[in-house]
């Protein structure tokens, strides 16, 4: 299926080529439109890259990007996107563990379950609409760990100016340096957009099919533990170290299709018009199901009703339908009314009943959460002066889930180049399916805590200065009650859910700066966590920190751009969360500190016209600073590596 989708990008790529002729010479491309006569290659003028556009869900647009930068370095990784404040664990495609906490979730319904799983899983906001004079291709690889490769393959086109479509493959295989640690995904995405002649009736629309699974191993024992840290030349091939079992994996895999319209009623027919009306529908039916599955039932995990060959599996269907209503004054600015309903089925197969007692007395364990939800809410935006306000409000009115949201954020813009804004959110919401509802082969993984959950309610302060010349900081601080998270029952010391009637006060203070001077770079980055009210139940590093020393210059008469040099990460110890494969979920830990080494990568990134190479060794200081790093208890972070990949950029 995978070397299909590879096969395909090339043959449309080949095969859309072929169908554009060239421009004339002396002739400019200024759109879709061009002047087109002859077929000599040569003679063809790229139009500027600033026509071609980047358009997300909520209609912001960017400029495709195709320079060399220190953030593009960050973002050169399996996510394609700036990790900091993440921990990858040891195999591409695996999970990552969370070292700096965001409280900014806006939804009204539950999270889903397998939160763990879901750091490659693309949502709504990932998908983006383009707007392109020429088609566009852009070719990912990157080298993983032991046979195996890492792609991500999109090619997106305009065939007039009003209709787009793209169509994306991003695909990995890699076996890992541990025994039973193979990860295989893949994530196929279709997309596209169109417009009317008269400019009245816009849709955006997708379809996405993922499929992400890992072998699971438990992580290592604690004999293999020992011999790590141990630094044991032996053991340097890490094949040798005993995990605790090499006969399981787990799966999520996702399809969603998704469709956002609008139909104006009332239009602007020039720049100066005063107001206009549109109606729109948001469409979004997704069907995602977990699987845990091993072929021995490991007493790690406690007892099993099931001894061999079994397989957890939990569905979850959610389909979105809202209707909206935009009104746009020249004055009075942008106001939005909707009404939505969720429709959601979570669970299983089969009801369980268990004996809780010597006396028989019987616990029923259902297998659904199922029901629908109606919401109403609306939203306002305008631009006084040189302050932006906008605010949103939604609350749950029908339905077995109550929730509310309310955000509201002011920016003021102090110079060109820097803006200061401040916001304010208060959200309530169920806490995720898997604490509310969860059944397992193992005996001590089935509950059922919907009755009596409260709703987590989170209140944020937030505000940002971003001036690249001065300084970028981010600040927020955090209430949450009734905080929802898994731990060890020490009842039976085997993980579980918990829900504490405690209050969590949570800050957070980042900084970055970058400085150039001549043709060297700093770019630093610092943040500062504290966690006071239920202790051990929220744990973060007080110190995360991330620096990076760099040097740019061209080479062969201008013709390479080149970019080298280290980055430096480092957070203080604290308890860093275990992962448990079962839920593919982290829990909370107090028994093991994890943290205060450095990591140190070196890396050498070059610029050839459009196409961008990257070579990094990374972890370089693990075989002189101890075999003391861990991305969770059991489970050791990369060590040394050199890897190398690509993106290439064509321009049809």
């Amino acid at each position: 299926m995978k070397a299909f989708f590879i096969l395909f990008f090339i043959l449309v790529a080949s095969s859309v080529y072929a169908q554009f002729p060239t421009l004339q010479q002396g002739t400019r491309n200024t759109g879709a439109q061009g002047n087109i006569s002859n077929n000599k290659v040569a003679d063809f003028v790229r139009p500027p890259i600033e026509d071609y556009k980047i358009i997300s869900i909520k209609s912001d647009t960017i400029t495709v990007d195709t320079s060399l930068t220190i953030a593009k370095d960050y973002k050169f990784n399996y996510l394609r996107k700036d990790r900091y404040g993440l921990l990858p664990f040891a195999n591409t495609g695996q999970t990552h563990n969370t070292l700096v906490y965001h409280f900014d979730k806006q939804s009204t319904l539950p999270n889903s379950v397998a939160q763990s799983r879901h750091f490659n899983y693309l949502g709504v906001e990932d998908i983006k609409y383009y707007y392109l004079p020429t088609p566009v291709t852009e070719l990912y690889f990157r080298s993983a760990f032991e046979q195996g490769q890492q792609l991500d393959a999109f090619f997106t086109m305009n065939t007039s100016p009003r209709l787009n479509f793209s169509v994306a493959y991003k695909g990995l295989r890699s076996l890992g340096k541990y025994q039973n640690a193979l990860t295989s995904t893949g994530n196929f995405r279709l997309a596209g957009s169109y417009r009317t002649k008269n400019n009245r009736y816009r849709i955006n629309a997708h379809w996405v099919a993922q499929d992400l699974l890992n072998q699971e191993n438990g992580g290592l024992q604690e004999q293999a533990i020992e011999q790590f840290t141990s630094n044991d030349d032996q053991f340097n091939d890490r094949s040798r170290l005993l995990v605790n079992f090499q006969d399981a994996e787990n799966i999520l895999d996702g399809t969603r299709v998704y469709v956002k319209h609008h139909y104006k009623l009332i239009g602007k027919k020039d720049s100066i018009a005063d107001y206009a009306l549109k109606i729109g529908h948001v469409f979004n039916s997704e069907n995602k199901f977990y699987e845990y599955r091993q072929n021995a039932a490991n007493a790690i995990f406690g007892d099993a009703f099931q001894q061999s060959n079994f397989r957890d599996r939990t569905d979850n269907e959610e389909t979105y339908n809202e209707l909206y209503a935009e009104y746009n004054d020249k004055n009075l600015g942008t106001l939005t009314f909707q009404a939505n309903t969720t429709y959601y089925n979570y669970g299983y197969n089969s009801v369980l009943i268990q004996d809780v007692d010597n006396d028989g007395i019987e616990e029923r364990i259902p297998n659904r959460l199922q029901g629908t939800i109606i919401a109403v809410g609306g939203g306002y935006k305008n631009t006084i002066g040189k302050i932006n306000i906008e605010g949103t409000a939604q609350v749950n009115v029908t339905g077995d889930f109550d929730g509310f949201n309310v955000f509201g954020r002011a920016s003021y813009d102090i110079a060109p180049d820097k803006t200061f804004s401040a916001s304010i959110l208060s959200n309530s919401r169920p806490a995720a399916y898997n604490h509310l509802l969860y059944q397992s082969n193992y005996i001590n993984y089935n509950w059922h805590n919907a009755p009596t959950y409260e709703n987590v309610q989170t209140n944020t302060l937030a505000a940002r200065l971003e001036a690249n010349k001065w300084i970028n900081i981010d600040a927020s601080a955090s209430t949450i009650s009734n905080y929802a998270y898994f731990g060890i029952d020490e009842t039976d010391g085997f993980v579980n859910s918990f829900q504490t009637d405690e209050t969590i006060n949570h800050l957070k203070v980042t900084a970055n700066r970058e400085v150039t001077v001549g043709k060297f770079g700093l770019d630093a980055t610092v943040t500062f966590q504290n966690v006071s009210g239920a202790e051990g139940i929220l744990n973060t590093p007080d110190i995360l920190t991330r620096g990076s020393l760099y040097f740019t210059d061209r080479l062969f008469k201008r013709a390479l751009f080149l970019q080298t040099g280290f980055t430096v990460q480092y957070f203080t110890e604290y308890n860093l969360n275990s992962y448990d494969p079962v839920l593919a979920e982290f829990y909370v830990q107090n028994n093991q500190e994890i943290g205060g080494f450095p990591l140190i990568d070196f890396f050498v990134n070059m610029k050839v016209r459009q196409t961008r190479i990257f070579f990094k060794a990374e972890h370089l200081n693990s075989g002189f600073t101890g075999n003391d790093f861990f991305s969770a208890p059991g489970y050791p972070y990369r060590d040394f590596n050199v890897r190398f990949g690509i993106v290439w950029n064509f321009f049809l």
